[in-house]
């Protein structure tokens, strides 16, 4: 995890006074300070205590800098000399050293205390110039673990070349080696507060900066401070959207950089102190947290619709992976409310996005509109239809969490409809169901044009849209390739249905054996007359699908070119049925290849359009096959 790389950066040591950190050498208790501790020793701690402090005490309100490597050695006798000074007051408190009179103890506490304040003043000032100079902390991790990272992946790898980045390696290590100076100053000087009594000022402190850091970071990530419960329903989907997106993006940046980056640093600064780290970890985060998981609650409150879904399942998907880290991060009892805003949130976008699939279910079975698409082309309500449908198919993942069988009602309003025996998840079945309540509309607007062959051609093209759309997203995944293809088969049967319904007779017009000159005549009259009409009544009707065009092209010539050019070569010398004879074989096939004449150009997703049968247009084409595949933004 991210947080684990970014901790291992940090220096394991504490700066700070003679014996090191208070964990690996904690101070005597005071009966041994009494047993060892003279009255020369603390007047020597005393005095060099004294005259380190006056000359920091004197700079306190100039630009002089006790932490910085002009002065690292000097910053460390002033630490060490907090300690004495401490032990020392210990010492004066308790009258041990051999102090002799009480008058005389008291009146070295009181100056003791008067160092001890000034010190403390200095150490505060040190503190707060050391956190508003590396106000970024959690940045200057980040990159400093990631490249470290990279590094490392690379030398296992055995790559060579981070030879030639040396320039680039001795940065990262400069600027890691920055990073780890500064906590271990700010680390040492809260060691050193902390036990001289002055844990408030020194919380106070940090809280005040790192607060105000943590929201400077959410600002820069573009995630406003407006309240989503306020707010969010007063904005327009596109002023919401942009919202979303921006939230999208920071989420992942927000928890695992600047979130868990502040709990590292509380964690190295406060070492060996839970209660603080907790504490103020709470106060400057818990807040910023709560806010920023309560947009995607607010935006599954907002008024429901279809066009949200996919940003739905995208905000759903954001709080799913951000659950660990929350978890991990806001682990204690004050940081819970956290926790509770992301369980809510994902709860909230589960039931929106559950209520709005049935909205979706209930609108297409209640749809009747008596609207033909004109040519049997592909219906607005496939389109429509198949854009959703593929949208929840590459979602499939979270639905399968959010459907997760608890939540599965059946459908009251298409008793007729029975449940497909689908033997994959419970998303195959709302997808399959989905399908077959769209099927089952094409069925009944099919039947409402009044003519077998625009019914079966109707039915080609939008059967076959669908497989294609199917096998371009994620829904032939999910429903299996033998869906697929069944669709694609069922395209196929209302293809020929078209063909003998649309060009039977006029096939049938070509004699199959030898006949008379008379019934020549009338036979070659009809076939005229048939393919004339078969023509003009098909002016405007679409094959959208430009492979199945060329299928039943082909069958359609081959249904009457072959017969009819031997039916011709044979009655054309023949005056009697010569003279109503109208096309040649030539012109024949002429006729039929301009009929479903058609270009390949891209076509344009948002157009209903397709390729006309007896119309050669360029404009505004779809062929069925995807191209025009929703977006995430759908």
């Amino acid at each position: 995890m991210a947080r684990k790389s970014l901790r291992s950066l940090l220096p394991s040591y504490s700066f700070g006074r003679r014996g090191g950190s208070p964990e690996s050498s904690p101070r005597p208790a005071p009966q041994q300070q009494r047993r060892r501790v003279s009255d020369d020793v603390i007047e020597k701690w005393v005095a060099a205590a004294e005259a380190l402090v006056a000359k920091w005490d004197r700079d306190v309100g100039s630009a002089a800098v006790l932490f910085c490597d002009d002065h690292r050695e000097e910053a460390r006798a002033f630490l060490d000399a907090v300690g004495d000074l401490q032990r020392a007051m210990l010492s004066f408190v308790s009258g041990a050293g051999g102090v002799a009179a009480a008058e005389s103890s008291h009146a070295a506490l009181v100056s003791a205390q008067s160092m001890m304040q000034a010190a403390m003043r200095r150490l505060e000032k040190e503190f707060r110039r050391i956190l508003t100079d590396n106000r970024y902390f959690c940045r200057d991790l980040k990159a400093v673990s990631v490249r470290s990272s990279s590094r490392l992946s690379a030398s296992e790898d055995g790559d060579d070349s981070s030879v030639g980045r040396a320039d680039d390696s001795a940065g990262e290590v400069e600027n890691a080696a920055a990073v780890a100076v500064a906590m271990g100053d700010l680390r040492a000087i809260a060691e050193t507060m902390v036990s001289a009594g002055y844990r408030k000022e020194c919380v106070k402190v940090y809280k005040l900066l790192r607060k105000s850091v943590v929201d400077e970071e959410l600002r820069r990530l573009k995630f406003d401070s407006l309240s989503p419960n306020s707010q969010v329903r007063k904005l327009d989907w596109a002023a919401l959207e942009i919202k979303i997106r921006s939230w999208l993006s920071a989420a992942p940046a927000a928890f695992s950089t600047l979130f868990s980056g502040e709990r590292i640093l509380l964690e190295h600064v406060f070492a060996g102190c839970d209660s603080i780290r907790d504490a103020v970890f709470g106060e400057i985060a818990n807040d910023a947290a709560v806010h920023f998981l309560r947009l995607p609650e607010a935006v599954a409150k907002s008024k429901r619709s279809r066009d949200k879904t996919a940003r739905l399942l995208d905000l759903y998907d954001a709080v799913s992976e951000l659950l660990p880290e929350v978890n991990s991060l806001f682990s204690f009892d004050s940081t819970s409310a956290v926790r509770e805003q992301a369980l809510a949130s994902l709860s909230k976008l589960g039931e929106t996005i559950r209520t709005t699939v049935a909205d979706f279910e209930e609108a297409l079975l209640k749809e009747n509109s008596k609207f033909l698409f004109p040519g049997g082309g592909i219906h607005p309500l496939t389109r429509r239809a198949m854009d959703y449908i593929a949208v929840l198919a590459d979602y499939k993942t979270s639905l399968a969490e959010i459907f997760d069988g608890s939540h599965t009602t059946a459908n009251p309003l298409s008793p007729s409809i029975s449940e497909p025996r689908q033997a994959g998840s419970e998303v195959a079945r709302l997808l399959a169901r989905l399908m077959l309540a769209l099927n089952c509309k094409l069925d009944a607007k099919a039947a409402a044009y009044g003519d077998a062959a625009l019914s079966h051609l109707f039915l080609a093209n939008n059967f076959q849209y669908v497989a294609n759309r199917a096998r371009a997203c994620s829904l032939s995944g999910v429903l299996g390739e033998e869906w697929a293809a069944r669709h694609e088969g069922k395209a196929r049967q209302h293809a020929e249905g078209y063909e003998r319904a649309a060009w039977g007779k006029v096939a049938a017009a070509v004699p199959a054996r030898e006949v008379a000159p008379g019934e020549a005549r009338e036979r070659m009259r009809a076939f005229s007359a048939g393919l004339e009409g078969a023509c003009a009544a098909q002016e405007g009707w679409v094959v959208v699908d430009s492979r199945m065009r060329e299928d039943v092209s082909a069958v359609v010539r081959g249904m009457i070119l072959p017969a009819y050019r031997s039916f011709h070569e044979r009655w054309r010398s023949t005056p009697e049925v010569a003279t109503v004879a109208r096309f040649s074989p030539e012109e024949v096939g002429v006729r039929i290849a301009d009929l479903f004449a058609g270009s390949d150009d891209g076509p344009d997703p948002n157009s209903y359009s397709s390729y006309r049968i007896g119309h050669d247009s360029d404009s505004s084409r779809s062929d069925g096959s995807g191209s025009s595949r929703h977006s995430r933004s759908v």
